[in-house]
């Protein structure tokens, strides 16, 4: 069931060409409503001018030999191993769900371009199914096992907020290629590809072009490692220090200690959208 690819027998419904069509479509999107959230939220021109502050703090050059290495350790990492995730299931999650999505784009694109009318494609309907398969996987364990807001806060599974809307659009686009795939019902096809509209269309309002945004940050906050100007931040304060207070008069008293009704031993954990 797996072997077959569902693509070709949808050929003689959508010719190929209109199926090609749209997946270029989607592409633009993507790139589309990345450079528009750059623009929106000056993400670029942060970075440049971040960049800029930093080495004016720097205390030490960073060679261009040494930024190659810092890139290579940042892909390794941050990108490819995802090692910034303290908690283990949560990373295990995020993999399977990264790499099953991108099985399962480039086993579309492959499917449409190279296979679109040939029900033999070699191993790529198998590397299809098998990418929509682990983003399910990934995707369902974060969103009803893993979400921090439902451990520490005690929201309920279903409270949907803006930033879900990539992780729904991208598992209700799996799930509905899963089932078309087995049921070959038009049923299933509809809201598959109305879903993947939904998933690439929406760029600038979902967390997608975040994908492309942390790698960059990543390597910068290596890189101002390597050259010492994070080194040359301000401290901190210590808020429970009566010196602070006395010069800083309007810091609440509480702050370095418990927060009222805090002290229960919870630990909280970052934001838990992808």
């Amino acid at each position: 069931m797996f072997n077959i690819n569902p693509f070709a027998e949808l050929s003689g419904l959508i010719p190929p060409i209109a199926m090609q069509a749209y997946v270029i479509l989607m592409a633009i999107l993507v790139v589309g409503g990345t450079l528009l959230d750059t623009i929106h939220k000056k993400s670029a021109q942060y970075f440049f001018e971040n960049s800029e502050r930093q080495k004016k703090m720097a205390t030490r050059e960073v060679s261009g030999g040494d930024k190659v290495g810092i890139a290579i350790k940042t892909v390794a990492e941050d990108v490819l191993t995802s090692a910034e995730f303290c908690n283990q299931k949560r990373r295990l999650a995020h993999l399977l769900t990264m790499y099953g999505f991108i099985l399962f784009v480039v086993g579309t694109a492959v499917l449409i371009f190279g296979y679109a009318e040939s029900a033999n494609a070699a191993a790529w309907p198998l590397i299809w199914h098998l990418g929509a398969l682990m983003v399910c996987v990934g995707g369902y364990w974060f969103w009803f096992a893993i979400r921090v807001d439902v451990a520490a806060e005690g929201n309920p599974w279903y409270r949907v907020v803006k930033a879900d809307l990539f992780i729904l659009a991208l598992l209700a686009t799996t799930t509905f290629a899963l089932l078309w795939s087995v049921f070959g019902a038009i049923l299933f096809f509809v809201p598959f590809i109305a879903a993947a509209t939904v998933l690439f269309g929406t760029v600038l309002w979902s967390k997608f072009a975040h994908m492309f945004f942390k790698p960059a940050a990543a390597f910068q906050k290596r890189v101002t490692k390597a050259d010492g100007s994070m080194e040359n931040l301000p401290e901190i304060p210590d808020l429970s220090d009566p010196a602070v207070h006395q010069k800083y008069p309007d810091i609440p008293e509480y702050l370095g200690k418990n927060p009222p009704n805090m002290g229960l031993g919870i630990k909280r954990e970052a934001p838990s959208h992808y």
